[in-house]
């Protein structure tokens, strides 16, 4: 106990007690709280900056009772900002990361919205826009869908505890984090460019953990679909862009009818449920849709009226 940090052992109770405390008010949801592996998995540990104990000093970072350690900060830090904690975390595959939360004073003006952008979730291709081209999210586990196959029945095939199967684990941990990686770029930059030209932006308001599970008597699954699209994480990518320049993210209500509403004249048409009618004619004006597209300028206008 005496190699760590005091502050350390503070935040790992603290988490305890928050993890407790989440588990009885909650116990379906959140689950009954479990010791962390050793040898696998995404290890961390957080500490407080107290007195200068956490500082940075060129390409070095000094921890308490650790010391002085080399380090490639890829952003440097804000002018007069106080850095308040840091988290230390090693990955699968032996790579070790430090996250800094500092304080800074910043005053963000919210702007008037002109300029709307809809998104409608699609599943394959992350989402189809109302005035952008399409997505086109390039699948990265499915590509990788073989070659990660592959690895992990070697893996199953090496004997426990041996050092042929801690190599192999770590070619598998590798491909694990370059699929991660990828995607993680890939929804960076979209969420960039969206943010850059538009000023708010609607999305639907859905559950993406919901619609992976396997319904009863369902053949089907879209588990790993709506995983590799990573949905949930370019939400939260776009809301927090969107908000450090003062726009705005619009959520729609999940019963918005967008697919079946016609966005000339306002005319629903019921015998959109039916998720296998991909393109309509509307009933009274005539107009040929896209279902997505015709839902992503539903969107749009909807985030246009709840804005106003």
């Amino acid at each position: 106990m005496k190699e760590v940090d005091s502050l350390a052992l503070a935040n790992a109770q603290m988490n305890l007690n928050k993890a407790y405390n989440n588990f009885f008010r909650n116990r379906k949801h959140f689950g009954k709280p479990h010791f962390k592996s050793k040898k696998t998995g995404h290890c961390s540990y957080s500490t407080n900056n107290q007195k200068g104990s956490v500082r940075l000093e060129g390409n070095k970072v000094k921890l308490p009772k650790v010391g002085w350690v080399k380090l490639c900060l890829h952003r440097p830090l804000m002018e007069n900002s106080t850095i308040k904690s840091v988290t230390i975390s090693r990955t699968p595959s032996g790579k070790f990361y430090i996250s800094i939360l500092v304080e800074y004073e910043n005053q963000i003006l919210p702007i008037m919205p002109k300029k709307f952008l809809g998104l409608d979730f699609a599943m394959h291709g992350l989402y189809v826009a109302s005035d952008e081209d399409d997505a086109n999210y390039p699948n990265f586990l499915r590509k990788t869908e073989k070659r990660l196959a592959q690895a992990q029945r070697k893996l199953s095939k090496r004997q426990k505890g041996s050092h042929n199967r801690e190599k192999q684990g770590l070619r598998v941990a590798v491909l694990h984090e370059k699929i991660a990686n990828q995607r993680r770029d890939f929804l960076h930059k979209k969420a960039r460019y969206l943010v850059d030209h538009y000023d708010a932006i609607g999305i639907e308001d859905i559950r993406v953990k919901a619609m992976a599970k396997r319904k009863k008597g369902g053949k089907f699954s879209f588990g790993k679909s709506l995983a590799d699209n990573g949905w949930n994480m370019f939400t939260n990518i776009l809301e927090y862009k969107l908000a450090w320049q003062g726009k705005q993210l619009v959520k729609i209500d999940k019963w918005y009818p967008s697919s079946q509403l016609c966005h000339v004249c306002g005319f629903q048409n019921d015998a959109t449920k039916d998720l296998s009618v991909r393109e309509w004619d509307c009933p009274k004006c005539g107009s040929h849709h896209n279902r997505d597209k015709n839902a992503a300028i539903n969107i749009r206008e909807e985030a246009r009226r709840i804005s106003a």
